[in-house]
């Protein structure tokens, strides 16, 4: 009996023995499994992870792409826009270019263009204000000294200008002159444009000093209640002088800022005649941005 409760006693050691073992074999086994799970899933998440940047990149890649491809058509509705832009404003060019040849080919019946009554308004006009305004009736032409009308050196208009131009506005908003159109005309002596204070004010050149010059003179009126729908502007610069540019008084009335007044429907008949020659008014030398020189000394002013 107790030899067998010692051989009981040994096969239960061994049983818990080999028990034991067969618990620390399937613990390591799962540690090694939980190891290989953890592994897989952190390597999972970092597919996942590089996925999603490769998406990302994908679709930043893609809306660049459609960008640029809508960027190219933007440039090119662009183009055709400028395109079409530019002969419209070219075609209005030409039709002011020649509207402005014409009216000073033009003299009208009795020598004027204009109806007698408007005529002598704008007559009365001008000899109320002659050191600003001449007017010529054999165009209908009324001009503004430059010399008088404008700060030196610029396209701002002088506070007597304005006041001019206030009642000319009122002239032209008559009955007798609302059916007219009006072409504003810049023009400048021969002198380059050389005082940098000038340049700095955006007038480049006498391009740029004309076209500035006969904007401020269309603002003003439009400031003054005439429609814009009746004004068209030019800038001729230099080259459309009035006079030869050979002494300075010539010059002093090559700067000036024409307002032609032109009908919008049929006009009058016109008779074959020689066109008159603009008035040479009298006009002191003066620093004036638009000449460089007087008779006497060269002045830097433009």
């Amino acid at each position: 009996m107790a030899r067998m409760s010692s051989r009981l006693a040994s096969f239960a050691s061994v049983s818990l023995i080999g028990f034991s073992l067969t618990g620390c074999v399937a613990q390591e086994k799962y540690n090694a499994l939980k190891l290989d799970r953890d592994q897989m899933a952190e390597r999972l998440g970092q597919s996942e992870g590089e996925a999603r940047a490769a998406r990302a990149e994908n679709d930043l890649l893609k809306k660049q792409f459609d960008d640029i491809a809508s960027a190219n058509g933007s440039k090119d509705g662009l183009a055709n826009n400028l395109v079409t832009s530019n002969a419209s404003l070219q075609a209005r060019l030409d039709e002011l270019n020649k509207k402005y040849a014409d009216a000073l080919s033009r003299v009208g019946v009795n020598g004027s263009p204009l109806p007698e009554a408007l005529n002598n308004e704008l007559q009365a006009f001008a000899s109320q204000n002659p050191d600003l305004v001449d007017f010529d009736p054999s165009r209908g032409m009324v001009k503004f000294k430059s010399d008088v009308t404008f700060a030196v050196g610029d396209a701002e208009l002088t506070p007597k200008a304005k006041e001019v131009i206030s009642r000319f506005s009122t002239i032209l908003n008559s009955a007798a002159a609302s059916q007219y159109e009006l072409l504003v005309a810049g023009h400048t002596d021969n002198q380059p444009v050389r005082n940098p204070q000038t340049i700095s004010k955006g007038h480049r050149d006498n391009w740029y000093l004309s076209s500035h010059r006969a904007i401020a003179v269309s603002t003003a009126l439009q400031g003054d209640k005439v429609s814009p729908s009746r004004i068209g502007v030019l800038g001729y610069g230099e080259y459309r002088p009035a006079v030869p540019n050979a002494s300075a008084g010539g010059q002093a009335q090559n700067r000036r800022v024409e307002v032609l007044i032109l009908p919008t429907t049929a006009r009058a008949s016109t008779v074959a005649s020689t066109p008159a020659q603009p008035s040479t008014p009298a006009v002191k030398p003066q620093l004036n941005k638009d000449s460089a020189q007087t008779e006497t000394a060269p002045l830097l002013n433009k």
